[in-house]
C-alpha cells in the first residue's frame, strides 16, 4: 500500500491523470448518491462487457462469413472490358481486393459485424436501464423529502462507489497506455510513459497477461496490414489496365500463336518484350535526381517501345491477359548489381492449377540474362507483399 501512496506523491503525467480520474469519479459519486453512482458503475461495467462480447461475436461472424462472401464476389464481380473512369476504378479495386485479399475481407466484415452488434446492444440499454433503476431504488427515487441523515449516508456510499468507478476508469486508461507502449515503443511520448513509476507498477501486472501476445502478434499484425495495403495499391494497375487496346491484343495473339502451353505463351511474351522494349534511362534519372515521375499507360509503352520496369511489367500483364493467361504485377526491390537494392517491378504468371504454379519473370532484365523463372530469382528480387 505504501508503494502505491509513494507513486502518487511523484508529480508525473500518468499519476496526475489517474489522480484526476479518481477525484472526478469520487466527486460525481458524492453528488449522485448511492443509487445514482451504482447505476453509473453498473453501466460502466456493462459497457466493457458489451465491447468484449461484441468483439468476440464479430470475430466469429467474420470468420464464418468470409469464405461465403469470397465465393459470392468470385461469381458476381467482373471488371468491364472498357476504359473505366476514376470512380469505377476505385469501386472495382475495392471489390476485387475484397475478393482476393482474405485479411482485408475479414477486417471489413469484422468492422461491419462489430458496428451492427454494438447498435443492437445500444437498443437494449434503455430497457436494461429501467430494470436496473427498479432494482436499485425499489421503485422509490431519492428526493429532497428524504431525511438529512439518509441523504448523507447515500452520498457517502455514492462517494465509495464513485471511487471504485474511478479505479476502473484508471485501469482502462493505464491498459490503453500499455497497449500503445508495447506496440509502438518508439512512438510519441512512449519513452516518458514507460518511465512513469505508476505505469511501471501497473505494467508489471499486465505483462504476464497480455505482454507476450502484444509483442508477438502486434508487429506481425502491423506488417500484415502494411503488406495488404501495398497489395491493394498495386491492384490499381490491374484495374486501370484491364481494358486491352486492340493493337496490343493483336500483337499478343500473334506472338503466342505457335505456343501450345501456358508456359510457352508466357515465355514467348517474355522474349518479345525483352527484345523490343528499351529501358528509359531519362525517365528513371528524372525520378531519381529530380523526383519527377511520368505515368504512362501500356499503350504508350507499346507505341514508344520505351519504359522503366513498372511500364514493362504493366505491358507484359496486358499482353498476357490478351493471350488468356492469369498474370499479376509485382512490386518490391531488385538487386542493383552493386550489392544494394532499389525499387523494382516484375511479373508472375500462372502456368498450372494451384498457388504453387505461379512463376516469376522479369522482362526488364531480359537483356542481361535469362530472367524467366530462374532458380535463384528470389535472391535478386524481394517482393513487398
Amino acid at each position: 500500500m505504501n508503494d502505491w501512496v509513494q507513486l502518487f506523491k511523484q508529480p508525473e503525467p500518468v499519476a496526475i491523470i489517474v489522480m484526476l480520474l479518481l477525484l472526478v469519479s469520487l466527486m460525481q459519486g458524492l453528488r449522485r448518491g448511492a443509487s445514482g453512482s451504482a447505476r453509473r458503475l453498473f453501466f460502466f461495467v456493462w459497457e466493457g462487457v458489451a465491447v468484449v462480447l461484441c468483439l468476440l461475436l464479430a470475430s466469429q461472424l467474420a470468420s464464418r462469413l468470409s469464405p461465403a462472401f469470397a465465393d459470392l464476389l468470385v461469381r458476381r464481380v467482373s471488371v468491364p472490358l472498357r476504359e473505366l473512369n476514376g470512380a469505377e476504378q476505385a469501386w472495382f479495386t475495392l471489390l476485387t481486393s475484397l475478393r482476393d485479399f482474405a485479411p482485408l475481407r475479414y477486417g471489413v466484415l469484422f468492422l461491419l459485424g462489430y458496428l451492427l452488434l454494438r447498435a443492437l446492444a445500444a437498443l437494449a440499454e434503455p430497457l436494461l436501464e429501467r430494470l436496473v433503476e427498479g432494482m436499485l431504488t425499489g421503485g422509490r427515487r431519492e428526493g429532497r423529502e428524504d431525511a438529512p441523515g439518509r441523504r448523507s449516508a447515500s452520498r457517502f456510499a455514492g462517494a465509495l462507489i464513485g471511487a471504485v468507478h474511478g479505479a476502473g476508469r484508471s485501469f482502462v486508461f493505464v491498459a490503453l497506455l500499455f497497449v500503445y507502449v508495447t506496440l509502438m515503443p518508439g512512438g510519441w511520448y512512449a519513452d516518458k510513459i514507460a518511465e512513469s513509476p505508476l505505469y511501471s507498477e501497473a505494467a508489471s501486472w499486465l505483462e504476464p497477461v497480455a505482454g507476450d501476445v502484444l509483442e508477438g502478434q502486434g508487429p506481425v499484425l502491423a506488417k500484415t496490414v502494411q503488406a495488404q495495403f501495398k497489395q491493394i495499391l498495386q491492384r490499381k494497375y490491374e484495374i486501370i489496365d484491364y481494358a486491352v487496346p486492340a493493337e496490343i491484343e493483336e500483337a499478343a495473339l500473334y506472338v503466342t500463336k505457335d505456343a501450345r502451353t501456358k508456359e510457352e505463351k508466357a515465355r514467348s511474351l517474355y522474349d518479345w518484350l525483352g527484345s523490343r522494349i528499351a529501358y528509359d534511362w531519362d525517365k528513371a534519372n528524372n525520378y531519381v535526381e529530380r523526383g519527377v515521375w511520368k505515368e504512362q499507360t501500356p499503350a504508350e509503352t507499346f507505341e514508344t517501345r520505351t519504359g522503366v520496369c513498372i511500364d514493362v511489367a504493366r505491358l507484359y500483364a496486358v499482353m498476357a491477359r490478351s493471350a488468356g493467361l492469369e498474370v499479376r504485377v509485382v512490386t518490391g526491390m531488385g538487386a542493383d548489381g552493386r550489392g544494394g537494392y532499389g525499387p523494382h517491378a516484375w511479373n508472375e504468371v500462372q502456368i498450372g492449377e494451384g498457388a504453387e504454379n505461379w512463376i516469376p519473370l522479369d522482362a526488364t532484365w531480359a537483356s542481361s540474362g535469362d530472367w524467366f523463372n530462374p532458380p535463384e530469382f528470389d535472391k535478386t528480387h524481394i517482393r513487398e507483399a
